[in-house]
């Protein structure tokens, strides 16, 4: 079982990882908020995954891992979606490129 967790986890770290990467690469709130709610959401989903095939695992932390996962992936995107709504609601344009190079 730990061989399924250790699997599970690195996974997830490396779709953290590439949420990290989407933020500080991606030119705009818009692409950076839908790189980080995918990718962050999916990573956490894996992590937690992960942990509850960790073979230490009690059930009362598992209760708890599985309360803190059902919050991530409610609040995670809907704060996504609340910042980028503002965003548009305050008149912020989205990023495009300009010239004949599109």
């Amino acid at each position: 079982m730990s061989i399924v967790a250790i699997v599970l986890i690195a996974a997830g770290l490396v779709f953290l990882a590439v949420s990290a990467l989407g933020l500080f690469r991606l030119p705009d709130l818009y692409t950076r908020g839908h790189a980080v709610a995918k990718s962050e959401t999916l990573g956490l989903l894996l992590i937690f995954g992960g942990l509850f095939f960790h073979p230490a695992l009690t059930p009362d932390a598992a209760v708890r891992l599985l309360m803190v996962l059902v919050f991530a992936l409610i609040a995670n995107p809907t704060a996504v979606h609340a910042l980028i709504r503002a965003a548009r609601r305050s008149g912020r344009r989205p990023w495009t490129v300009k010239g004949d190079d599109a």
